[in-house]
C-alpha cells in the first residue's frame, strides 16, 4: 500500500515537473521570439547597408600570421586595399559620391589622398643605433592613426616602433564582421618579432595599446609569461584600455542573431552612421563588440590565474592613463580586474577626474563628484596613483594628486593647465590626441588637414536634422593634458635604460 501511494506521488511530481518545464520552456520561446521580432523591428528602421558593410578583407587568418613576415603582413595588406577600391570605390552610386564620404576618391576625407595614410601599418626608424623597441596597438573600429603621436615620440627617443594595422581595420566597418580576436592577438606577436628582428633581444621592449589594443597589450604580456618563446616586455603603456567592456557586449551574438536571414542583414549591426572619418569606422558591427567582450573576459580570467600562481611578480611595470568618465570600457574594471592584482613593481594609475568647475555641474549626476574617490581602494596601494583634477570646485586650474605606492600620504603638484570652460570630462576617444590635432583636436594645428576638423564641431540647431547621432557630436576627441601625459611617458622612456627599472619609477 505505501509503494502504491509513493508510486502515485512519484508520478505525480513526474507530471508537474514536466509541466513546469513545458511552461519554462515555452516562456523561454516566448521571449526569444518577442526579443528576434523586436530586434528586427527595430533594425530595419535603421539606414540601409552600403557596399562598406557588406564589404568583407581577405585577411589573414591567425595561423597565417603566425607564420609571416612583417613584410609579408604588409604586401597581403596593400592587395586588400587594391581589393577595396576596386570593390567598393570604383562602384559607388552616385548618390553615394558625396564631399565626406570616406570611400568616394573625390571626397574631402578619402585617405588615400593623404600621406602618409595612417590607416596601413608602418614602422618608424630612429637615427643611429636603435636604443629600444615599441610596439604600439590601437583600438577597435580605429586605426594606426590614434598612436601616431606615441610612436613618433618612441622614434624620438631612439626607439623602433612597430605599429600593425589591426585586422579588420582601416578599409571599410563590414571587413569587421570578418575576423576575431585570434588575428589581433597574432598580429601583436607578430609586431614583437619585427621589433625584434629590427633591433635585436638586447634592448627594451615597450607594449603600448590604446583601447582594444590596451587588452592586447596585456593578453600578451601575460602570454609572455607563460610562453618563453614569447619576448616579455621590460614596460607597460595603456590608455583607456579595455580591461572591461559593458554588459550588453555580452549578448551582443544575441542581437545579430535574425542578420542569418538576408532580408535582416540590418540586424548584424549596432549602429549605422555615415562614415565621415577618414581613420576611424563610425559604422559598428555586432560581431565586434562580441569579440571585444570575448577578448576582455579572457584576460580578465587570466589576470586572476597568473595572480593565484605568483607569476604576476615578473610582469613588467604597467602605466595606465583611463578617465573616469569611460561610455565605451569600464574604468571600475581597470581597477578591480586589473590594478588590484598587480605588485608593488613600479606601476601607476593616472585617473583624469571630470571637471569640478564646469559650467554644467548642476546637471552632473550627483555620484559624479566623489566617482574618484569611490573609484578608487583605500591607500595604501601597490601601485602609485595620480588623479588629475580641479585646484578647487571654483576654478578650471588644475593640479595633480599623488600617492605613491604603499604610501599614505597625498602630494600635490599645480600643472598650470586648465580645464576649458566649455568640457566637463574627458572621453574615451580624446585620451590619445592633443588640442591641435589636425583630425580630433579643438584647436587643430592645420585645420581641415584630413578633409575635416571634427574636434572643432560644434553645432546648434533641431537634433531632427543630423544623420548622426549627438553622441557622435558632443563627446571630446581631444585631451589638454595630453603634453602632460607625454611627459610622463618620457620618464617611463628614461627609466629603460636604468638597471633597475622599478627603482627608477617609483623615484620619479
Amino acid at each position: 500500500m505505501a509503494m502504491m501511494r509513493l508510486t502515485r506521488l512519484l508520478n505525480t511530481s513526474g507530471k508537474t515537473i514536466i509541466s513546469w518545464a513545458k511552461r519554462a520552456f515555452i516562456g523561454l520561446m516566448v521571449v526569444v521570439i518577442v526579443f528576434f521580432i523586436g530586434r528586427v523591428y527595430e533594425s530595419q528602421r535603421g539606414p540601409a547597408l552600403h557596399r562598406w558593410h557588406t564589404w568583407t578583407a581577405d585577411e589573414m587568418t591567425a595561423s597565417e600570421i603566425d607564420r609571416a613576415t612583417f613584410a609579408d603582413y604588409q604586401a597581403r595588406e596593400t592587395t586588400i586595399f587594391r581589393d577595396l577600391k576596386s570593390k567598393v570605390t570604383d562602384t559607388l552610386n552616385d548618390d553615394e559620391k558625396t564631399p565626406i564620404n570616406r570611400f568616394y576618391s573625390q571626397s574631402l576625407v578619402y585617405p588615400g589622398k593623404f600621406q602618409p595614410d595612417w590607416n596601413r601599418s608602418f614602422v618608424l626608424l630612429p637615427q643611429g643605433k636603435p636604443r629600444g623597441v615599441a610596439v604600439l596597438l590601437h583600438g577597435l573600429t580605429d586605426s594606426p592613426y590614434s598612436v601616431h603621436y606615441l610612436a613618433l615620440r618612441y622614434q624620438q627617443q631612439g626607439f623602433v616602433a612597430v605599429v600593425p594595422r589591426l585586422p579588420g581595420h582601416g578599409t571599410a566597418p563590414g571587413a569587421l564582421t570578418g575576423v576575431d580576436r585570434e588575428q589581433w592577438i597574432a598580429t601583436t606577436r607578430m609586431a614583437v618579432r619585427e621589433a625584434t628582428r629590427l633591433a635585436g633581444n638586447d634592448v627594451p621592449l615597450h607594449i603600448v595599446g590604446y583601447s582594444n589594443g590596451g587588452a592586447l597589450a596585456m593578453k600578451y604580456a601575460l602570454d609572455s609569461l607563460e610562453d618563453s618563446s614569447l619576448r616579455r616586455p621590460q614596460q607597460i603603456i595603456l590608455l583607456s584600455p579595455m580591461i572591461g567592456v559593458t554588459a550588453f557586449a555580452r549578448f551582443a551574438g544575441l542581437a545579430g542573431l535574425p542578420a542569418i536571414f538576408p532580408a535582416f542583414a540590418r540586424a548584424a549591426w549596432l549602429n549605422v552612421v555615415p562614415e565621415f572619418n577618414p581613420y576611424k569606422y563610425n559604422s559598428f558591427p555586432v560581431k565586434a563588440a562580441r569579440q571585444s567582450w570575448l577578448l576582455s573576459q579572457a584576460l580578465q580570467q587570466q589576470i586572476v590565474q597568473e595572480a593565484q600562481g605568483k607569476r604576476l611578480a615578473a610582469l613588467a611595470p604597467v602605466l595606465t592613463f583611463q578617465s573616469i568618465m569611460d561610455s565605451t570600457v569600464s574604468t571600475r574594471a581597470v581597477v578591480d580586474s586589473l590594478y588590484r592584482y598587480l605588485p608593488d613593481n613600479g606601476s601607476e594609475l593616472v585617473i583624469f577626474d571630470i571637471n569640478q568647475a564646469a559650467n554644467l555641474r548642476a546637471l552632473f549626476r550627483p555620484t559624479l563628484y566623489s566617482a574618484v574617490n569611490t573609484l578608487l581602494p583605500p591607500a595604501p596601494r601597490p601601485y602609485r596613483t595620480t588623479v588629475i583634477t580641479n585646484t578647487d570646485s571654483g576654478t578650471n586650474e588644475t593640479v595633480a594628486r599623488t600617492t605613491l605606492a604603499g604610501a599614505q600620504e597625498e602630494t600635490v603638484t599645480p600643472l598650470h593647465i586648465a580645464w576649458p570652460q566649455d568640457m566637463y570630462s574627458l572621453s574615451h576617444i580624446a585620451v590619445p590626441f592633443p588640442l591641435t590635432d589636425s583630425l580630433y583636436g579643438r584647436e587643430p594645428a592645420e585645420k581641415n588637414r584630413y578633409g575635416i576638423s571634427i574636434g572643432t564641431i560644434s553645432l546648434r540647431g533641431e537634433t531632427a536634422t543630423l544623420s548622426v547621432g549627438l553622441d557622435t557630436l558632443m563627446r571630446v576627441t581631444s585631451n589638454p593634458f595630453f603634453p602632460w601625459m607625454m611627459t610622463r611617458i618620457q620618464q617611463h622612456i628614461d627609466c629603460s635604460h636604468q638597471i633597475n627599472v622599478a627603482a627608477c619609477l617609483r623615484s620619479e
